[in-house]
């Protein structure tokens, strides 16, 4: 079950997109659980047409989650991540139309709405009012299929894979002879994580298929390659969000890359992303696929004059030589320390550049994680959260003393860190009666717990903004303007607008604008916070 705020953020999300009787729905699932279908008409006290049309909605939308057992038969259970999902819809199909134009912004926009669509469906509504485009939709629907940009749909999809998790992790179990060990428990865990992973990855593995040996072209073998495979018109489609979710995380470092060094680097960490572009499928990976220096030197621009962000001793030096300076720069081999390799952005290694998703990944979450403390407790508060992250376990004079600080200043200090959970207490009792006056107190940041805490807090603020900007839309006088801006007539001329109603509409569009950025700001901090988190590992939030 989600929390608190959580549960608000989803009913809202759903209120706004389905309406309110869909919300009903979803807050009761949010609210108490896994509910089978009489549970939840009996919750919700609606009709049970009214509920089984809800229930159908969101299943077509993959907000909900659908598994039949022996013990509880048929329950239903509410998908928090996919539902959280659909604030970076716009996002999604902004990216689209970035890699592959209007048409292919126009079939990810399609799908969003609709949920999942098989091919047919896709090119018929696009192509209603001009069939001779239908072709251009087949061949970007092909691109985005074989790109991973969209992946089917599967039944496996339709199950909370927790259900399934549980279940090959107590069959793993079974199989251990006796009292089992750490590292036992460990490798059943790791066994029934690359089971549950091998088994989604062959139930997406379709999509594509052979063409009739009758359709395939005989021009050339190279030709005759790319042509042997065509989509399969009897599959559903949806938007793979990972595969875009990493255009997110790549722009995220270059843009670290830019802060901590200048343009230039940050212009040569694109290309070495775009070098591997293709095969980043998810933003679970670690580090990216090996490529090399020839290969980023290619994709950096003649436009782009490297030399500007560097000091070299000869007057010209080659864009290739250039490139190189700055990966040794970004692999820190100049520091070839714990410290250095914690600061790095890529790894060279035999020849072959790896960007470090993992280590660039920690380093955003503690930098907001830092941001945080700053903002709320000063720069003595970071202070206290950098000693904690860099040596550990500290009781209250240790902490006084490292940071140079009095101790009736550190004491509060800690007291209001520990109430943001920030940072967290270790007890340990000097006597087997754990008395509290013969016990050790020692301070650390436990950064999951931290990271939860501020997600918590993201998720309150987006709420409020859609909050803010419902309360803005229902105002009488910007509800009336709106109002009438929709009729048929004023939305073909809105001359026929006052120039009062005009300024009422400009000031509301600027005030969504505002409120839209700063949603955007924070849904990025919620991306670095709760997607990044994911990285070497394919667990679920």
């Amino acid at each position: 079950m989600a929390d608190a705020e959580t549960s608000r953020l989803c009913v809202q999300i759903v209120r706004s997109h389905f309406g309110p009787l869909t919300a009903n729905v979803a807050s009761t699932l949010l609210t108490r659980g896994r509910l089978s279908l009489a549970q939840l008409i009996r919750y919700t006290m609606m009709k049970p047409r009214t509920v089984r049309a809800a229930i159908l909605v969101l299943v077509q939308h993959n907000i909900l989650w659908h598994s039949n057992t022996e013990e509880e038969g048929e329950m239903l259970e509410f998908n928090t991540l996919e539902c959280l999902m659909r604030l970076r819809f716009g996002r999604f199909v902004w990216q689209a139309e970035q890699l592959f134009g209007p048409s292919g912004a126009e079939i990810v926009q399609l799908i969003l709405d609709h949920g999942k669509l098989q091919p047919p469906d896709i090119i018929s509504r696009l192509s209603i009012h001009n069939p001779k485009s239908s072709s251009l939709y087949s061949q970007m629907l092909y691109k985005l299929i074989s790109g991973a940009y969209l992946k089917p749909s599967t039944l496996l999809s339709h199950h909370s894979p927790r259900d399934k998790r549980i279940k090959y992790e107590a069959e793993e179990k079974a199989k251990i002879s006796g009292f089992p060990t750490a590292k036992e428990l460990r490798e059943a865990q790791e066994t029934a994580e690359a089971r549950l992973k091998r088994e989604e990855e062959e139930a997406e593995s379709v999509g594509l298929k052979r063409k009739p040996k009758d359709l395939i072209s005989h021009r050339s073998s190279k030709k005759k390659a790319i042509e042997e495979d065509m989509v399969d018109d009897g599959v559903y489609f949806r938007v793979n969000f990972d595969k875009f979710n990493t255009y997110i995380r790549n722009k995220l470092i270059e843009m670290a890359a830019g802060e901590r060094f200048n343009r230039s680097a940050a212009l040569v960490m694109r290309a070495t992303l775009k070098a591997t572009e293709a095969r980043q499928k998810s933003v679970s990976d670690a580090r990216s696929d090996p490529t090399s220096t020839a290969a980023i030197a290619m994709l950096v621009s003649d436009d782009d004059d490297l030399s500007t962000g560097l000091v070299t001793s000869t007057k010209k030096a080659s864009s290739a030589s250039l490139v190189k300076d700055y990966l040794g720069l970004m692999s820190a081999v100049d520091n070839p320390t714990p410290a250095g390799k914690a600061a790095s952005f890529i790894s060279i290694i035999d020849n072959k550049v790896y960007v470090e998703f993992e280590i660039v990944s920690k380093r955003l979450r503690r930098r907001v994680l830092e941001a945080v403390a700053r903002e709320r407790h000063g720069d003595d508060g970071v202070r206290i959260v950098r000693l904690l992250l860099d040596i550990g376990k500290m009781d209250e004079k240790q902490i006084a003393k490292v940071a140079m600080m009095p101790n009736n200043v550190v004491r509060p200090l800690l007291a209001v860190l520990s109430s943001d959970f920030l940072i967290s207490t270790q007890e340990v009792p000097r006597s087997a009666d754990r008395n509290p006056t013969r016990t050790f107190y020692l301070w650390h940041v436990d950064l999951h717990k931290a990271y939860s805490a501020l997600l918590g807090h993201l998720y309150k603020t987006l709420y409020n903004i859609g909050m803010r900007r419902q309360a803005e839309q229902e105002e009488p006088t910007v509800k009336a303007v709106l109002a009438k801006r929709a009729r048929t007539d004023v939305a073909q001329d809105e001359s026929l607008l006052s120039r009062m109603e005009r300024d009422v509409l400009k000031e509301w569009e600027m005030k969504r604008e505002k409120l839209t950025v700063l949603e955007m700001r924070v849904e990025e901090a919620v991306f670095i916070l709760r997607d990044l988190d994911k990285v070497g590992s394919h667990e679920d939030i």
